[in-house]
């Protein structure tokens, strides 16, 4: 395909220096955000000729099922993270699938020679700390009339993990690995955006908060959970304390919040969902 990257280098963007992605890992425990990606590829009412960006790919799954929908089009998945990408490369190689490609790339700095009709995002851009940049980048490659169509972590997402993570992070045991920590995740509300697509060039198409629940295996899907994606407090923790620190943060959660009849044990997310067209 015709669809050179920026030649800038990129650093995985929201996350403390030393976080690395197993990517392996997040393939095989993201069920909940697989399902929601799913949800939002559904709204897209692709013809199957569309020329597609899906910014922080991550693993390469929901990417390849994008190319999959779009036997005359293309897809191009974009992350910052190296290990992703490199996951991706391998699991959905170009001899079986040609018009799909992956590129390191910060969201911050999207960057191509060619125009797409759709840039799609699905649970990534709360990784982001600047969604101004991010909204820039996605108007300047998209074709005029085109959609930015996105899903990720809003305003009050999953506020009772953080309830249990908190006071954990504030004993003896662990506050001096999350001293001067950066903020590792931007949850944004419907006005924030309400502001930042019109500057951006773009005309609101749908914009809101939308609770979702996510559900895991008893506690040790909860902790698997924990391994896999809060990587930014997880691996702020020596190797060999971590699996403590993971066992005392799900028991603080589950104490509150413990599993269903059936096992379960429930997280209350909520997601900001942006359908926006560029003007």
């Amino acid at each position: 395909m015709n669809r050179p990257p920026s030649k800038k280098k990129s650093a995985p963007i929201g996350l403390a220096p030393a976080a690395e992605w197993n990517a392996a890992a997040y393939a095989a425990n993201s069920v909940v955000q697989h399902t929601w990606a799913r949800e939002l590829m559904a709204r897209l009412d692709l013809r199957g000729d569309e020329h597609l960006l899906d910014v922080g790919c991550g693993d390469g799954k929901i990417t390849a099922e994008l190319a999959r929908a779009l036997p005359r089009g293309s897809v191009t998945g974009v992350d910052a993270s190296p290990q992703m990408i490199e996951f991706a490369r391998r699991a959905f190689p170009p001899a079986q699938f040609p018009r799909l490609e992956f590129h390191v790339m910060d969201a911050r700095k999207i960057k191509f020679t060619c125009w797409f009709d759709c840039v799609f995002s699905n649970a990534a851009l709360h990784w982001v700390d600047d969604h101004g940049a991010i909204l820039r980048g996605a108007a300047a490659v998209l074709k005029p009339g085109g959609r930015l169509v996105v899903s990720c972590g809003g305003k009050g997402n999953a506020h009772d993990v953080f309830l249990a993570l908190r006071p954990e992070l504030r004993l003896q045991r662990w506050r001096e690995f999350f001293r001067r920590m950066p903020m590792p995740y931007f949850f944004y509300a419907p006005g924030d955006y309400e502001k930042w697509l019109p500057a951006a060039g773009f005309k609101i198409s749908a914009l809101k908060l939308a609770p979702k629940d996510a559900t895991y295996a008893g506690a040790e899907g909860f902790a698997t959970w924990l391994r896999t994606t809060w990587i930014p407090y997880v691996q702020r923790v020596p190797e060999k304390l971590r699996e403590e620190f993971i066992a005392a943060v799900t028991q603080r959660y589950v104490a509150k919040h413990p599993p269903d009849a059936a096992g379960w044990v429930h997280v209350r997310m909520v997601r900001l969902e942006i359908d926006a067209v560029k003007v």
